[in-house]
């Protein structure tokens, strides 16, 4: 119930954030995909904590194991099964949180859903269960990019009230990763770091906004109303821990504009339909439409603070708690990548779910991308 993302390309994540570890089973990736750990690492490295001042000092090597599906380095068409063993859980540092309920977090949601929780870091509910998702999403990346020609990126547009200007057709990875913030503005990622460095150092968090991208989507994914393309992707982001708002194209933006001014014409160029602004976000009718897909997710300020704030204990009377723990005093770099994952794993659902309905060619001639083939089954 819950646990399970996708309809032909399906995952279902597990483990607990101080338990013994965390994972994914992947169903439905095709076979023959060469497919090593080092695929999967590299992912899930730019994820794991540790990685800079700015993030939160859990010492974890986030080292992952191909426990099913893979042989002789590629997929046999089976279930995937990715395990990664927590290394450094410290679940006495949550002891006095045990019996209260921290403000903002999913304490208090989960016992009124189950009658029982895992106070121990969240269990669940803690970003630790991310980790399943980027393993699952760094081949769902490589499906997207050996067999379709797709890139996802993400990067980070704002910090609290800082905000770059980056034009999301330009931006490349290497801008993305020169920083550990992950914002490809060098001089806004500095100042960006600078305020993350002293909100931590006050005992506080900060919020923002990511831009997700994909590039090289062609004409023709996603399904009319109830799994339009862009509700896809906007419950997979939501389904983030921390996530508080989703809009795609000109988002809310939308509403500065008349009729004339927001719509996309379309020309022909180089041979193909081409949309020439694309406020759209590259979905028009729950549909991909060719253009680049920009969406933005916003994060909220990370609840976990260390300064005592009021709350309510399991015997529901009213007290105090000063948080413990190690924690981010900003999602953001270590989202970037989550950001990236789930887009790919929402595409490449959608690109299979295509063929089976449509076939591998159904757009016009001059709509179609060239594309690698897949090995013959």
């Amino acid at each position: 119930m819950g646990n399970i993302l996708g309809q032909l390309f399906r995952i279902a994540t597990f483990g607990e954030s101080h338990g013994g570890g965390v994972g994914v089973v992947v169903d439905g990736c095709p076979p023959r995909l060469p497919l090593t750990v080092a695929d999967l690492q590299v992912e899930l490295d730019r994820r794991r904590p540790g990685q800079s001042e700015i993030v939160t000092p859990r010492r974890e090597s986030d080292t992952v194991q191909i426990l099913s599906g893979v042989f002789e380095g590629r997929t046999l068409g089976t279930p995937i099964c990715l395990w990664v063993r927590n290394e450094d859980a410290r679940p006495e540092a949550y002891a006095g949180m045990a019996s209260k309920f921290r403000p903002s977090h999913a304490d208090y949601t989960y016992l009124a859903k189950y009658g029982f929780r895992n106070w121990q870091g969240g269990g669940r509910s803690s970003a630790r269960e991310t980790i399943g998702r980027v393993a699952a999403g760094a081949i769902a990346k490589k499906i997207l990019r050996e067999y379709y020609g797709v890139e996802t990126l993400a990067f980070v547009q704002q910090v609290h009230r800082l905000a770059a200007r980056v034009d999301p057709e330009s931006v490349r990875r290497r801008d993305i990763e020169a920083n550990p913030i992950r914002c490809p503005d060098p001089a806004m990622a500095a100042r960006m770091i600078r305020l993350v460095e002293r909100t931590r150092r006050a005992g506080d968090s900060v919020g923002g906004l990511i831009v997700g991208i994909a590039r090289g989507v062609p004409a023709g994914w996603g399904d009319p109303v109830f799994d339009r393309l862009e509700a896809d992707l906007a419950k997979a982001m939501l389904s983030l821990p921390a996530t508080k708002g989703f809009d795609i194209g000109s988002g809310f933006g939308c509403v500065n504009y008349t009729g004339r001014e927001h719509n996309d014409a379309f020309r022909m160029r180089g041979g193909r339909v081409r949309a020439v602004t694309n406020r759209s976000g590259g979905v028009q009718g729950g549909i991909s439409n060719g253009e680049t897909i920009s969406f933005r997710v916003a994060f909220k300020p990370v609840a976990t603070v260390m300064h005592e704030q009021n709350t309510v204990d399991d015997t529901f009377h009213n007290t105090t708690l000063k948080a413990r723990g190690r924690h981010d005093p900003c999602v953001l770099p270590r989202a970037v990548p989550i950001v990236e994952a789930m887009t790919a794993l929402v595409l490449v659902d959608h690109a299979l779910r295509h063929e089976a309905q449509c076939g591998r060619h159904t757009q016009p001639p001059h709509a179609r991308r060239p594309t690698r083939s897949r090995p013959p089954r």
